[in-house]
């Protein structure tokens, strides 16, 4: 099996998908866009890798009885824990004491029900929970097996991956993803020879390098699976230095330099010419090692191309990002192979490792923006737990609090960002707290993946009324397809829409333009304590939202708008502009829909 694996990864050839690619707006492999957020239920929150046949059947039985296909809720996905452990033939096969008649049945099944089926698996060589049989080096295999079973939607996740220090991978496979560390560099060409030192001479661009002595390290991809860097901006760093030479030719670069095999300094470097699209890739693989981090030699002549005059000369490694989009390329490219006219949702699942709301778009429907949401899963019978507040990811605030500021990053033409799977009916969560779980996910145009056990759900309960809000649905399923955007934080008013707020002890105030031209507008307690009185006018909407807004002069102009509080149901006219509320319990939130009236 392993002699499919490669022992590095591949030669990017196409310059589709190097990073300077990244914000081209270009899809890959003819990627389908316009897909609204996926809807529907996913086994790990409830049974993790506990799932079986016969819940699997019982769970799409129990999306039509409580009508909750005829909301949108349409795809029945397997999580992990469903294959054998180890390939039959080279091949996927069923678990067969957990799903005894195999995937074909099941989503024969699923589809009679007028639902869609959906599977899991992992660009690495295994599974999260062990399993050998990741996609890795059986891309085409796997996507001609998906096909045969009639599968709708896939969720890919990122554990024992070759080519990064991913969960229980190799952690010294972080000398893929951060380049050595950089002491100086000596440029040779005919009558031309200069050396430049990294501290002195270089320019640290991005987001996250070091000097450090007389060198230059940590130049890599920040690692997005925790919650501490902020998704907005530069998510990398390069080493650049600005060369002029007095005529265009080829030169050498000697590189002066020392690997390791850990986080911040690694053993690939990139070496290019230019900037974003114009840019070209001289050198991209392995330096020789060294015996230290911090012991130094010079590499060889690395030939580049220069212009005459000045140069930008960039040290570099994307490959963290560069890899990750590959893998999940290859595994698109299986499926076009197997069935050319396929409309297979991607759900890429790397936890935000790899910073995907730069490149997910390219290949993917949506990508997850950090590690789990819950670390204790359910079984049969038992829902599990989740939190609101954690400090890690493990909890709805966590999820939403870096979720919130990626508006930018997400929408019809691109795909969405996935704070992962709900947590409404877990232990743990009061129903005040799952209501405001599900508004934030429904204004964030998150996926809305149910993972709680629908048999413990009776139609016209608590939990019922909140996953089956019409209204709420209706806003992340908004044809308009925006995100909403934060146009308030009372702990960030200056750049409320762009600051990375970890701090709970805050109200936001999110809106939503609409198809119809109307807006929602989210009023949210983080707090575990009621908060006081909060507003957001007409002309603060339409300053941060006016270019995105449907007839934005007749909301501005507009004498009356209709007020329609979407949980309560309670509808009113307000004729001031000012839209607010008086009082917003602990952890409770009030959503209107706001519709100009002419």
């Amino acid at each position: 099996m392993m002699d499919n694996i490669q022992k590095k990864p591949k030669t990017i050839h196409d310059r589709e998908y190097r990073y300077d690619a990244f914000g081209n707006g270009r899809v890959l492999l003819n990627k389908k866009k316009n897909h609204l957020p996926a809807m529907g239920w996913n086994s790990w929150n409830a049974f993790g890798s506990g799932n079986t046949e016969s819940l699997t059947r019982d769970m799409a039985d129990a999306l039509v009885e409580l009508e909750l296909d005829q909301l949108g809720y349409q795809y029945v996905v397997l999580d992990d824990g469903c294959y054998k452990a180890e390939r039959i033939d080279g091949k996927l096969s069923n678990e067969t004491v957990k799903f005894p008649q195999g995937f074909k049945a099941l989503a024969d099944y699923v589809h009679a029900k007028g639902l869609k089926f959906g599977m899991y698996n992992d660009i690495g060589t295994n599974l999260c929970a062990g399993a050998a049989v990741g996609t890795c080096g059986h891309e085409m295999t796997d996507a001609k097996s998906y096909i045969d079973w009639g599968v709708d939607f896939l969720k890919v996740d990122n554990c024992y991956y070759l080519w990064d220090n991913a969960t229980f991978s190799d952690a010294t496979n972080a000398k893929y993803v951060y380049a050595p560390n950089i002491r100086s560099i000596r440029i040779v060409g005919e009558d031309f020879s200069a050396t430049f030192q990294a501290v002195e001479d270089g320019i640290l661009a991005g987001r996250g390098g070091e000097r450090k002595g007389d060198y230059v390290t940590n130049i890599g991809t920040f690692d997005g699976t925790g919650p501490v860097p902020s998704p907005v901006g530069e998510q990398s760093s390069e080493l650049e230095f600005h060369v002029c030479v007095p005529k265009a030719g080829t030169y050498s670069v000697y590189v002066t330099y020392a690997t390791g095999q850990e986080a911040g300094v690694g053993t690939w470097l990139q070496i290019a010419v230019g900037k974003q699209e114009q840019s070209y890739v001289y050198y991209d693989d392995f330096l020789p090692e060294t015996e230290t981090t911090e012991t130094f030699c010079e590499s060889e002549g690395i030939s580049v191309v220069f212009g005459a005059g000045e140069n930008c000369l960039r040290l570099m490694n994307h490959r963290r990002q560069e890899n990750t989009l590959d893998s999940y390329a290859t595994l698109l490219e299986g499926l076009n192979a197997a069935k050319p006219d396929h409309d297979i949702i991607l759900s890429i699942c790397e936890w935000g490792k790899t910073q995907p709301q730069n490149w997910g778009y390219k290949v993917g429907d949506s990508w997850r923006i950090l590690n789990d949401i819950t670390f204790r899963v359910g079984s049969d019978g038992d829902p599990g737990v989740g939190a609101w507040t954690d400090g890690y990811t493990t909890s709805v605030t966590s999820q939403y609090n870096k979720a919130v500021i990626m508006d930018e990053l997400s929408g019809l033409n691109k795909g969405w960002n996935d704070p992962d799977m709900l947590m409404v009916g877990m232990n743990g969560l009061t129903d005040v707290m799952n209501q405001t779980h599900f508004t934030m996910w429904c204004m964030m145009n998150a996926p809305l993946m149910l993972g709680l056990d629908l048999r413990h759900v009776k139609k016209g309960d608590t939990l019922w009324k909140i996953i089956a809000n019409k209204e709420m649905i209706a806003l992340n399923q908004d044809a308009l397809g925006i995100q909403a955007k934060r146009v308030y934080c009372s702990l960030a008013q200056d750049e409320p829409d762009v600051s990375y707020v970890t701090n709970n002890d805050r109200v936001d105030i999110l809106a939503k333009p609409l198809k119809d031209g109307s807006m929602a507008i989210s009023f949210v307690n983080m707090s575990e304590e009621e908060k006081g009185a909060y507003s957001v006018t007409v002309e603060q909407l339409v300053k941060m939202l006016g270019h995105k807004m449907v007839n934005k002069d007749l909301f501005v102009n507009a004498g009356e708008y209709r007020v329609v509080d979407l949980w309560t149901g309670e509808v009113s006219v307000n004729t001031t502009g000012n839209f607010g509320v008086e009082k917003l319990q602990a952890c409770g939130n009030v959503t209107v829909r706001v519709t100009p009236m002419c």
